[in-house]
């Protein structure tokens, strides 16, 4: 055996090593892949991602590159979901019908479910689970928030809307070209629907400005909507304006590739504690597509700044009995 070759095998079993898996996991007859980390031998955390219309898991998968970061991150699991065509002929999820828009019921029970069926195949940080969608997915993940914020200690909504922004098709049209009703409202909505599970969790919205397929008023409502709910969340029931939809600080910046995008970051504070429990990225020039996202995806803009590296940083300020999540903190 020569000494190239020699090398050229310990490169490859060095790669195979330290190379993760993405794999099937069927659940309730749906094609789902799950990514599993280089490092198994701890407890890690689980992010749910969320496909937009016309895509699937593998596509979501490349486009958000959440694999490639896992084990920048320290390992973590992803689950993506499939939304078939035999559930909506787009395969969008439904966050748009009443029977997909609250706990114990349609796609957010099946969700919840899901992410207990990996809790139980893999050994996952049960505090560290949070959600990232796109456009449907992304209204999907607000709908969690709401459903589930004893599973989801923070979500990341990219081209969205607000909780409950449609009760049907034609209402669904009409919010993503112009908006939901009062965020207000649909904030106390949204409280109202955590019941005896309620718990404040992260908010990282995403939005394009030149969006014109979910249009830039609905991630404005997005973080107004939540504003109200967590502000709800940590005075138990009463607004005492804790945490409010303008922003506490800002900052700038351009994506550092060529002919980057210019961004705007906005995060509100908690103004009894300073801790950030909401982040607002508004990508200057961009469409209905992920930002600093993999060409090798549909949906993509890789002109914007990286919002899954972004989002995955947020996300690891959240965990269960932490100082940021726990409302009596």
């Amino acid at each position: 055996m020569t000494l190239p070759f020699m090398l050229c095998l310990l490169l490859f079993l060095v790669a195979a090593v330290h190379a993760g898996t993405f794999v099937d996991f069927p659940f309730q007859n749906r094609a789902n892949k799950v990514w599993v980390p280089t490092d198994t031998s701890k407890a890690l955390p689980l992010i749910v991602a969320l496909h937009g219309c016309t895509q699937n898991p593998t596509d979501i998968a490349k486009g958000t590159n959440l694999n490639e970061i896992s084990d920048k991150f320290g390992g973590i699991y992803v689950l993506y979901p499939e939304q078939p065509s035999s559930s909506n002929m787009n395969k969008c999820w439904n966050w748009f019908e009443p029977a997909h828009q609250a706990f114990g019921a349609g796609e957010p029970l099946l969700l919840a479910n899901m992410v207990k069926a990996v809790q139980a195949k893999y050994t996952i940080d049960t505090a560290r689970v949070y959600c990232l969608g796109m456009s449907a997915g992304a209204a999907m993940s607000v709908i969690l928030g709401a459903a589930y914020p004893d599973i989801f200690s923070a979500i990341a909504v990219g081209s969205g809307v607000e909780y409950k922004a449609a009760t049907s098709i034609i209402s669904a049209n009409n919010a993503m070209l112009h908006g939901g009703p009062s965020p207000v409202t649909q904030g106390r909505l949204a409280y109202t629907a955590m019941g005896t599970r309620a718990a404040a969790l992260g908010v990282f919205v995403i939005h394009g400005t030149q969006d014109y397929t979910v249009f830039p008023v609905n991630g404005g409502q997005v973080i107004s909507q939540y504003a109200t709910t967590l502000d709800l969340v940590i005075n138990h029931g009463t607004a005492r304006g804790t945490i409010t939809d303008k922003p506490t600080s800002t900052t700038t910046g351009t994506a550092p590739v060529t002919g980057g995008r210019a961004y705007t970051l906005h995060s509100y504070a908690r103004t009894d504690d300073a801790h950030v429990l909401m982040k607002y990225l508004i990508v200057t020039g961009m469409g209905h597509a992920w930002s600093g996202g993999n060409p090798a995806g549909t949906y993509t803009d890789n002109k914007g700044p990286d919002a899954s590296s972004m989002a995955v940083q947020f996300f690891t300020n959240f965990f269960r009995n932490s100082t940021a999540f726990d409302p009596a903190l």
